[in-house]
């Protein structure tokens, strides 16, 4: 998940609470998220999709919903598995002292393909330092590998393009292998996880941060470093089943239906208990308070697979979906990452506000969405800050045309100054210091954010479940 703040919060004078916030506890929304830490812990450190700490995962979540009295399915799917067989190895041919080391200055990209290379590294189009995030076009343009030299490492910037774009664009030049190094903004020189997307492709693929980069570049920001690196890595490749987790409500109005969503899965390298078991956790204990509820329109809730390998999940289950069932879909709302613990409270901008020419663009009726939300935070004098909805599953219902929003908290963005005295926390500091990381446990997720979350997506459930007049599509 990756969502780009804007520089203005808004707030308001107080109101009164409502009385069915009563109805959420945060401890109860920590008793899942332990159990999610439990099960990680039992497989491994992560819940990747595909594997058993996901299946454990989705089970728990299933059965408490079949308990609270929901119809309960399990969507299977088969997807494209790609992971370490072996941690990856990267050295510096040559090089009297090497610091670096696997899985915390460098990793594999998911869906690297797997090889032992010993080539020279040749620097591509780096723009060191860069002005901006996302600033670098490294390797966007099959133009930047004019004389790339057959065989060699590319060494490559992340920035404004898909890695998946630079990758490919480095292979058909005949590149050998790829690292893809962190950009060196503020906030952006540790090393990151990232996914190519399937199918797996045939060279070796490294993230890495930015001094390992900046290192093996050897102040070159274009061609030919004059270092020679040994890499390798070794990959498992299947195929396997795994699954979305559908619960729906027994009342309502099954040609109005809200669809509240997501994802379970966490990345390779951690238990992901902020991204996503906050999310995770939030809609589940809104879904058992609301399970004695007679709701006007129909209620669904979906916990997604494998959104860190690609939105795999919600791509299939929207992709499944007939004309007319997509049609009954009123609106979508998505959590991803909402327990931050150094958090601003981010709303999805529905109404294009924040950057009216930026992709993605949302449904228009996604304002009335934003409006709920914002409203929510405004009542109660909580500053709140509009967000470009960046890649979490809101964007396959999206693509579909259905009308989307939601709350983040932050992730690897730095918190600005401004912020810091609005909300609270550590200026220059990652709004999520362990994202993507090992250390993404059970302490890494903030209570006070988590509740408020919980309070106002509860909110907006029930709005939506009464009515969905303002969202309805022409």
């Amino acid at each position: 998940m990756a969502c780009l703040p804007i520089p203005a919060a808004t707030t308001a004078a107080p109101s009164s609470e409502r009385s069915f916030e009563a109805r959420i506890r945060l401890g109860d929304i920590l008793e899942h998220l332990e159990a999610l830490q439990t099960i990680a812990d039992r497989n491994g450190g992560n819940r990747l999709a595909g594997t058993p700490g996901y299946d454990s995962s989705a089970r728990y979540v299933a059965t408490r919903m079949r308990a609270a009295g929901y119809d309960v399915r399990l969507q299977e799917f088969v997807i494209p598995v790609v992971v370490n067989r072996s941690p990856p190895r990267l050295r510096r041919v040559g090089a009297t002292a090497w610091t670096f080391r696997p899985m915390r200055d460098y990793s594999t990209l998911a869906y690297s393909g797997s090889g032992k290379v010993e080539a020279q590294v040749v620097a591509v189009d780096l723009r060191v330092p860069s002005p901006r995030p996302n600033a670098s076009t490294s390797g966007c343009d099959e133009s930047d590998f004019a004389d790339f030299p057959v065989g060699a490492v590319a060494l490559l910037q992340r920035g404004s393009c898909r890695f998946r774009v630079k990758v490919d664009n480095a292979i058909v030049s005949g590149a050998s292998a790829a690292v893809v190094f962190n950009e060196g903004n503020k906030g952006r020189r540790q090393l990151f996880a990232g996914t190519l997307g399937p199918p797996q492709v045939r060279v070796p693929v490294l993230g890495a941060s930015f001094a390992l980069g900046d290192a093996v570049r050897n102040g070159r920001r274009d061609g030919p470093t004059a270092v020679t690196v040994r890499l390798r890595t070794d990959m498992i490749a299947e195929r396997r089943t795994t699954r979305n987790v559908i619960a729906e409500s027994r009342t309502g109005d099954r040609s109005n239906v809200v669809v509240v969503g997501a994802h379970l899965d966490s990345v390779e390298r951690g238990p992901g208990i902020n991204d996503n078991g906050s999310g995770s956790a939030v809609i589940l204990e809104v879904a058992e308070r609301l399970a004695d509820a007679r709701p006007r329109n129909r209620l669904r809730f979906a916990w997604w697979s494998a959104e860190e390998l690609g939105l795999l999940g919600s791509r299939h289950y929207v992709r499944r979906l007939s004309t007319a069932a997509r049609r009954r879909i009123a609106l979508y709302l998505n959590l991803d990452m909402v327990g931050s613990p150094n958090f601003v409270r981010f709303v999805y901008d529905g109404d294009g506000s924040v950057s009216p020419r930026r992709r993605p663009r949302l449904p228009a009726e996604s304002g009335a969405i934003e409006r709920v939300f914002s409203q929510y935070f405004l009542d109660r004098g909580l500053p709140y800050r509009e967000v470009r909805a960046g890649g979490s599953d809101h964007l396959s219902f999206a693509r579909a045309g259905i009308p989307v929003g939601g709350l983040f908290t932050g992730a690897d963005g730095r918190k600005t100054a401004a912020e810091a005295a609005v909300y609270g926390g550590q200026a220059g500091e990652a709004y999520d210091p362990c994202y993507h990381r090992p250390c993404d446990r059970r302490g890494n997720v903030g209570g006070r954010a988590l509740s408020q979350v919980a309070q106002a997506t509860l909110n907006a459930i029930e709005t939506f479940m009464r009515d969905t007049s303002s969202v309805k599509r022409r």
